[in-house]
């Protein structure tokens, strides 16, 4: 892979004998990022999918089976684990200025040989869906856009998520109350004419990490300005999905995404 922005690019055991994976350390805003890169062995021109993982420090970690899981349906995956995480430099900022972490592995996504570089997808799970939503609204050049369970409204993370209060106060440096203006720059919603890719939002109703409400203002906010928008919504899961669920509607989110 040539990229100027990869310093180091260290081989990964894999679980799969058709996924080559890698350790690769890049460069944004002068720090040093890690993230995980799953590729299939098998030469040939692949779709991009840029993995935007949830939580923040060890709770919501990149999982190796799970990059693997969306390499394996034909595309060349980039996780990114933000900034200060896994020996990467600086301090991870919950949709703050590591939002630029995920622009710059989409550019990664971009520059690799094997990346079809007009057919690069997003996808966020959980706190990613706010990184998400920030990269379609600052890189114009992404296929289509899928929220999985995601964030979209900190404030009504704040709200909803008591034991996540501390963490957001230190982080962001202080309460929405006391600092609306800092909540207001990490919710996207207020910025949805600029995305310009479809959307797709899958969301358990019955998920108490991230209600259904943040999809429900999200896909309200982008039929609103005309915005194309796909919705499945589960009566009966919760934030995370059954093996046998998870696996089919993997299966389907990826087709959806090869299909725009």
């Amino acid at each position: 892979m040539q990229s100027e922005l990869i310093i180091k690019k260290q081989r990964f055991p894999s679980p799969n004998p058709n996924i080559e994976l890698h350790i690769v350390t890049y460069m944004c805003n002068g720090l040093k990022i890690k993230g995980l890169l799953a590729e299939p062995k098998q030469h040939g021109c692949y779709d991009g999918f840029l993995y935007l993982r949830g939580g923040i420090k060890n709770v919501g970690m990149v999982r190796v089976g799970r990059i693997v899981q969306f390499a394996s349906e034909g595309f060349v995956v980039m996780a990114p684990f933000y900034r200060g995480n896994q020996g990467g430099e600086g301090n991870e900022d919950f949709a703050g200025e590591d939002r630029y972490d995920a622009l710059a592995a989409l550019d990664l996504l971009s520059a690799h040989p094997k990346v079809n570089k007009e057919r690069i997808h997003v996808f966020g799970f959980s706190r990613g869906g706010v990184m998400a939503l920030f990269t379609s609204i600052l890189a114009s050049h992404i296929r289509s856009l899928v929220l999985w369970g995601g964030v979209t409204d900190m404030v009504l993370t704040y709200e909803e998520r008591k034991d996540l209060r501390r963490m957001m106060k230190r982080v962001i440096g202080g309460t929405p109350q006391k600092y609306p203006e800092r909540y207001k720059w990490r919710t996207p919603l207020y910025e949805l004419e600029k995305v310009e890719v479809p959307v797709l939002l899958i969301h358990g109703k019955k998920d108490q990490n991230v209600s259904v409400d943040h999809a429900y203002k999200l896909e309200k906010g982008l039929k609103e300005l005309e915005k194309e928008v796909t919705v499945w919504y589960f009566d009966e899961f919760t934030h995370y999905f059954p093996p046998a669920q998870n696996r089919e509607t993997v299966k389907r989110l990826t087709e959806w995404m090869k299909s725009r």
